[in-house]
């Protein structure tokens, strides 16, 4: 059924798709993030985000005014992005699986928030794709406590599986705040939500060290 749905450009094209193009958004992904910073607070003027999976862009374009140009936003996917995009917005090509935290801070600085709106490739297989998913919140969790600042702020796609209690936990005992959140926006049917974390806690800070290979 899931299949048949997402090959069915009536039930792809829905409404909040119809909004993004009218609104000059790249993807319908943009009311998710909206709806997410409405409830939790993550961005403010100034700040610098990295964003992890960014393409098609909707995240940076929604972010951009939030930190406006006295900000940094940073993107990294493995597809390159092609829309126009405000000086105080960069976007990389590369996998987050072979980044290296320590040269990444050490070349932009600490960040104030890092999201992922990161997935596997879907198979249909269930089990399989939530174990993909749960790899890729795994990694961007990785990241985000080398490269956010004490206090930082999280969140990330995730496909609920059977570790979604031990990663809850962990994203417990790494921020001040956590929580899981599903958008209103999420298509009828999807067994994806977002963990938000807020406030990195000083002692979950992982230091990737001098070495800036690491």
């Amino acid at each position: 059924m899931a299949k048949h749905r997402l090959r069915d450009r009536k039930f792809r094209h829905d409404a909040a798709y119809r909004r993004a193009k009218k609104e000059q958004y790249a993807g319908r992904a943009v009311y998710k993030l909206e709806e997410i910073d409405a409830k939790f607070h993550l961005f403010k003027p100034g700040g610098r985000v990295l964003d992890l999976g960014c393409w098609p862009g909707s995240w940076l374009q929604f972010v951009a005014p939030k930190i406006g140009p006295e900000g940094l936003g940073i993107g990294v996917d493995l597809k390159a992005v092609s829309i126009d995009l405000p000086d105080h917005i960069q976007t990389l090509e590369g996998d987050v699986f072979k980044l290296k935290p320590g040269a990444f801070r050490k070349k932009f600085g600490a960040f104030t928030t890092v999201i992922s709106d990161m997935a596997p490739q879907t198979s249909g297989d269930r089990p399989g794709d939530q174990h993909g998913s749960e790899e890729l919140f795994l990694r961007a969790l990785e990241i985000a406590r080398a490269c956010l600042k004490p206090g930082g702020h999280f969140t990330a796609k995730i496909f609920q599986g059977p570790r979604f209690p031990v990663i809850l936990k962990s994203m417990r005992d790494t921020f001040q705040e956590a929580k899981a959140f599903r958008p209103a926006s999420t298509r009828a049917g999807s067994f994806e939500q977002y963990l938000v974390g807020r406030g990195l806690r000083a002692g979950a800070h992982v230091d990737p060290g001098e070495d800036p290979s690491a």
